[in-house]
């Protein structure tokens, strides 16, 4: 092992998460140092050879690279409040979920106490930490990032700074995390409408990731509408799915609830209304930037 594989670690926050945090350096061979609110949580990670510290300033002082995994950025604050003496000089990385105010206001916090501050998000599941699949991106001081990236790849294959801000994984976990609730939806909205005709949700899963890999290959399209405001090469356009609103009546001749869906078609009548039908779906992005500054 190489001195940089060997460098403590410490813990902070032992939920699923933190847990399988912990568990990935365990097995890398770092020493770990695990701090909990509830100090039960870690019995079976001391079992396995980490150290345990009921005391945050103590758990924090133990290794130069400090990850903090709790539920929010007002829970890290929380908890590592009394730690800022012990965390001068040291390196904190956040990976909890929250927002990039969130994110602003604790790098600041770390900087007024001498902490150098690394904002991060891992976009996976616990079981699938340590994973070559498994990506994480940060955002802050590049020289930091630089020092600890080869600590970091052990959570994941893949690692990525996305610039100085310190509040970027957090950005970016609000504009790619947008994706995931309606995506569900729609899925259980297809899944119910099979369930009224007695057919098995099941049956839809392979016709559902094709429809997924086909909206995957025009990611690239529509960004690259959306970065030019060119909004007529996808070749879809608003009217299209401006005209198949009728066809939601299937789903409610079927019972199923799909009140969701006004605020979509509100969305579409608006961009047809303000000229935009014959362009690209794209343009709705158009709609909502007039509707975020109105």
């Amino acid at each position: 092992m190489t001195e940089i594989a060997r460098t403590p670690v410490t813990i902070v926050g032992l939920g699923s998460m933190g847990t399988a945090l912990a568990e990935a350096y365990l097995n890398a061979g770092h020493p770990t140092t695990v701090w909990n609110r509830t100090p039960e949580k870690a019995r079976a990670l001391t079992e396995r050879g980490a150290t345990a510290r009921t005391d945050i300033a103590a758990a924090v002082a133990a290794s130069p690279l400090v990850i903090a995994c709790l539920s929010n950025f007002d829970a890290s604050a929380l908890s590592l409040a009394p730690a800022a003496e012990a965390l001068a000089g040291r390196t904190l990385v956040t990976l909890n979920s929250g927002t990039a105010s969130g994110a602003r206001e604790l790098a600041a916090w770390a900087d007024e106490h001498g902490i150098r501050y690394l904002g991060g998000a891992i976009k996976n599941v616990p079981s699938a930490v340590g994973k070559p699949d498994t990506l994480l991106y940060f955002g802050g001081e590049r020289a930091v990032f630089d020092e600890y990236a080869a600590v970091l790849r052990v959570l994941g294959g893949e690692v990525v700074h996305l610039g100085a801000e310190p509040d970027l994984a957090a950005l970016y976990e609000a504009a790619v995390g947008a994706t995931l609730l309606p995506a569900l939806l729609g899925f259980f909205e297809g899944a119910a409408l099979l369930d009224a005709r007695g057919l098995k949700a099941a049956t839809m899963v392979p016709y559902a990731v094709k429809w997924f890999q086909m909206i995957e290959s025009l990611l690239p399209v529509l960004a690259g509408e959306i970065d030019d405001r060119d909004y007529t090469r996808l070749g879809s356009s608003v009217n299209v799915f401006h005209e198949a609103i009728d066809s939601d009546r299937e789903f409610a001749e079927a019972g199923i609830d799909i009140a969701w869906h006004e605020p979509i078609h509100e969305l579409l009548r608006r961009a047809v209304a303000e000229g935009y039908g014959a362009q690209s779906i794209t343009a709705l992005i158009e709609v909502m930037r007039k509707q975020s500054t109105d």
